[in-house]
């Protein structure tokens, strides 16, 4: 199993970026597939999820309106998009996939909002 996540850098307060990650080594039009994110002494925390069918998981109110997740199988790539970003986004985001009960993650892709 292999992710890899694209798409971090640095924007300022308000904008956007869209976080991509390829999957391999599985059949990745079965399975669930999640963002996560890790701030700076923080633990990490579920970002969003989508099904195999492409339904979303309760967004954290913090991300509500601003956060979205789509997938597209033929690619074997989830994407999230982030806009009207924040500070306190800033975080590493990872993509994860649950398989027979073990996570898999990404190397992760950093994310910092500043100006």
């Amino acid at each position: 199993v292999q992710l890899v996540e694209s798409g971090g850098g640095l924007v300022q307060p308000g904008g956007s970026l869209r976080l991509s990650c390829v999957a391999s080594g599985f059949t990745f039009s079965l399975y669930a597939m999640n963002w996560y994110r890790q701030a700076p002494g923080k633990e990490r925390e579920l970002v969003l999820g989508i099904s195999s069918a492409g339904g979303t998981t309760k967004l954290a109110d913090s991300m509500k309106g601003r956060f979205t997740i789509s997938r597209v199988n033929v690619k074997n790539t989830v994407y999230l998009q982030m806009n009207s970003l924040k500070p306190e986004d800033t975080a590493v985001y990872y993509c994860n996939v649950r398989l027979l009960g073990s996570n898999y993650w990404g190397q992760g892709t950093q994310v910092t909002v500043s100006s």
